[in-house]
This record gives structure tokens, sequence and C-alpha cells, in this order.
């Protein structure tokens, strides 16, 4: 039987709906079986759950948008995540000019030529160009102090918070062989996979865990976690590969792929805020932190599943 796109997003619509729901049940019924007194655990994942309704809410309200709406939407999750990361490292006087060219000129401009797909320009913009153009912006004021450092602090907010987020809705933009339906059920695809294996990675972890990954890096992470969570994230990959051109094989290696990409990108994010001595990027998001603490995985995962797509399915 042949579904229509706007059937698909449906379906996925009422299918996410009903896990969350589920999810929502689990939780009121754990919270009262301790009658509502404070528990972390629970508390965290109450308010995980809450936090992932406002958000499949906004996502899928972009979809129904179409192409422009998710443009946005990205457009605005990179605005947050790069001031997060900003934020969160000190600046200078002297970094002022360079920060309005990253926010009011760079940004907008990568997400322009995302939607007149201009790849040949936007793969290379921010880390050729605007790396280029951002010591010259911090050289308004003449202010040397921890110049290289300031320069690669701008420069890697840049590549995390823009250029690699803006993979996603550049997906959208794909030609890929064999493959006749939407481009947004691959967004879904690495957004639900990705997304998944860190949810299943924190539950498994919790329920199993015992061998720290990196304990000075995310305590939290545990061997037990990261194989339990990788795993079943990749069987949903694999159950979910009618959205991609993908066989039953090339689901499962490239679920393999954008995981464990997902997984040294947050430990690299977490890497960060440990050098900085916080817990998260922010608190935009109530029960996951800032943007870029749900985003971290994404950032890394994204380029690769994109170039993945463009360079082995023949995109264009």
């Amino acid at each position: 039987m042949n579904y229509s796109n706007a059937q698909i997003t449906f379906i996925l619509f009422v299918g996410v709906t009903l896990v969350l729901t589920c999810a929502s049940t689990i939780g009121f019924m754990l919270k009262q079986k301790i009658k509502h007194q404070p528990h972390a655990v629970i508390d965290n994942l109450n308010a995980r759950i809450n936090a992932w309704w406002a958000m499949v809410v906004i996502l899928f309200a972009a979809i129904f948008i179409g192409r422009t709406g998710i443009i946005v939407l990205f457009a605005i999750i990179s605005f947050f995540a790069l001031r997060e990361f900003i934020t969160l490292l000190p600046t200078r006087r002297g970094d002022y000019f360079a920060l309005l060219m990253a926010f009011y000129f760079v940004l907008p401009f990568q997400y322009y030529l995302i939607y007149i797909d201009w790849y040949g320009l936007y793969s290379i913009f921010i880390p050729l160009y605007a790396f280029l153009l951002i010591p010259i912006g911090i050289l308004k004021q003449e202010d040397t102090t921890y110049f290289l450092e300031r320069t690669a602090k701008i420069q890697w907010g840049l590549m995390i918070a823009i250029c690699c987020i803006s993979y996603v809705p550049a997906l959208l933009n794909l030609t890929v062989k064999n493959f006749h339906g939407a481009n947004i059920w691959l967004l879904i695809w690495l957004v639900l996979v990705v997304q998944i294996s860190d949810v299943l990675q924190y539950i498994c972890g919790k329920l199993f865990g015992k061998t720290k990954v990196a304990p000075n890096l995310s305590p939290s992470k545990t061997l037990e976690g990261l194989l339990g969570g990788v795993a079943l994230a990749i069987l949903i990959g694999v159950l979910a590969r009618g959205l991609t051109p993908f066989s039953l094989w090339q689901s499962l290696v490239i679920a393999f792929i954008v995981c464990m990409f997902g997984f040294f990108g947050g430990l690299v994010m977490s890497a960060i805020k440990r050098d900085r001595g916080v817990k998260d990027w922010g608190h935009l998001i109530q029960g996951h932190g800032g943007m870029l603490d749900r985003m971290d995985s994404i950032c890394f995962a994204a380029p690769i599943y994109f170039h993945i797509l463009r360079y082995w399915w023949g995109g264009s």
C-alpha cells in the first residue's frame, strides 16, 4: 500500500504521540508510587518527557508548515545554540563586532544559502569565509589579549551551532537515487535515531549502568547504557528504514555511524562544559538544560549523515 507524504507524516505524529503518552503515563504512575515525594531520577524523567512534548509539537508544526518552516525553525535553534555557546565562554570588548557578524550576518546568510540550495557555498561558507572574517572583525578594537583563544572560540561556536546544525534542514535539498518519498522522512529518521539513542542510553544507564565510559567528562554515561541505547536505537533505525532508501544492512550500518558520532559529539560538548565548570549549557528547556544539551549529538551526526546520502546515494 502506498501512502502520501501527508499520510506518512500523520502516522509518524500519531506514533510519537502514543509513545509520549505511554511515557507520560509511566512517569505519572512512578510519581504516584512514591506519593509525589521528591525523587531526582523520576523528577528528571518527567521533566524530560514534558520537554519532549513541547519539542515534538514544535517540530511537527514546522513540518506541516513546510520546507520554509523547517529552515526557519533550525535557524532559530542555531541562534539559541550560538547564544549559549558564546555566553558560557568569556568575551572581551574587542569581540563585539565579530559577534555581531556571527549572529546577524553569518547565521542568516548560512540559512539563506540552505534556502536557495547553494551547496557549493553553504558547505564552505563558515569553515572558510567566516573563519577568515571573524579574526578580521576582532582586529577592529586592536585588542591582542588572548587573541587566538578568542578567535578560536567564536569560530568553534559558528561551526557547531550554525554550520553543523544547518545540515539538518539541508537534507530537504537532496536528490536521492531510488528514493521516492519526501525528504522530510530522511530528516525524521536522523532525528529519531539519534535522539532515541540519547534517551535509551540514559534509561539503560540508569537501569543497568555500572561501568563509567568517561567519568571525568560525563559521569552519567556508562558502557552498559551506551551499548544498550545504541543497540536499541539501531533496531529502531532498521525498523524505520521505510522512511529512507536504505536496505536492512545499510540502515543498520548508518544508524550505528550516526549513533556513535552522536555519542562522541555529546562527550566533546561535555568536555567544553567541564572546562567551564558547568553541568548544562543553559536552562532554556526544562529537564534538558539548554538548546545545545539537546542538539549536541545532532551537531556531530547531521553533517556525516548528510554527506553519506549525498555522495553514496547520488544526491545533488
